[in-house]
C-alpha cells in the first residue's frame, strides 16, 4: 500500500511539473538527490562497519556476555514464559545489546531469530504470546546509548557537534521503553482480569 502511495505522489509531482514547465528542475533534483543518497549510504555503511567491528571485539572480549548476564535477571522477569537457558532468551538479549549501541541493522537478525524462537515456544499458534508482544514493544522502543546512525548523518552534513544528541537520545529512548513496558503490562493485566 505504501508503495502505491509513493508511486502516486511521484506521478502527481511529474504531471504537475509537466504542466507547470518545471520538468528541468525536477530532473536536476532527481539526479542530485540520487548522488546525495549514494554518498550518505557510503557514509552510513562505513559507520556501520566500524561499529560492527567494535561489537565483534566486544563479543570476543566477553563484554556482550557480561552485558547479557547483567540484564538476564530483568529479562527473566519481563519474559516469564521463556526458560532462562532457552535460545530465545539469548536472541532477545543480543537484540537488546545491539540496540543499546544503536546498531539496529545488527539487531534485526537477532530480533527475527528471537521472534521465531518465541513462536516455537508458543506452539506455532497464530496468536501472539505475552512474550512476543512484550518483545515487540521492547524492540520497537529500544533504549539507545549511542545513536550511531544519527551521529553519522550529522557528521555527513557537517554538524558542529554531532554527538550532542546522545543525552537527549538516552532520555527519549528510556522514556519510550518505560512507556512501552507500562502499556504492555497494563493491557496484559487488563486482559487477564476480563478472562
Amino acid at each position: 500500500m505504501v508503495n502505491i502511495i509513493w508511486a502516486g505522489l511521484a506521478a502527481i509531482g511529474i504531471i504537475y511539473a509537466l504542466f507547470n514547465g518545471t520538468m528541468e528542475e525536477v530532473n536536476e533534483a532527481v539526479f542530485s538527490g540520487a548522488e546525495e543518497a549514494v554518498a550518505l549510504t557510503i557514509t552510513l555503511v562505513s559507520v556501520l562497519v566500524f561499529w560492527l567491528g567494535v561489537m565483534q571485539i566486544a563479543e570476543e572480549a566477553g563484554l556482550l556476555d557480561k552485558l547479557a548476564k547483567l540484564f538476564r535477571p530483568l529479562f527473566t522477569r519481563l519474559f516469564p514464559e521463556v526458560p532462562p537457558d532457552h535460545p530465545a532468551m539469548g536472541y532477545i538479549l543480543s537484540n537488546f545489546s545491539s540496540n543499546i549501541f544503536g546498531l539496529g541493522h545488527a539487531a534485526t537478525p537477532f530480533g527475527i531469530k528471537a521472534m521465531q524462537s518465541l513462536k516455537k515456544l508458543n506452539n506455532n499458534q497464530s496468536d501472539a504470546s505475552r512474550s512476543m508482544i512484550t518483545f515487540l514493544a521492547l524492540n520497537t522502543s529500544s533504549v539507545t546509548l549511542i545513536p550511531t546512525t544519527m551521529i553519522a548523518i550529522r557528521m555527513k552534513y557537517d554538524s558542529i557537534a554531532p554527538t550532542e544528541i546522545v543525552g537527549a537520545t538516552i532520555m527519549a529512548t528510556l522514556v519510550s521503553t518505560v512507556g512501552a513496558l507500562l502499556i504492555d503490562r497494563f493491557f496484559y493485566y487488563r486482559r487477564q482480569r476480563s478472562l
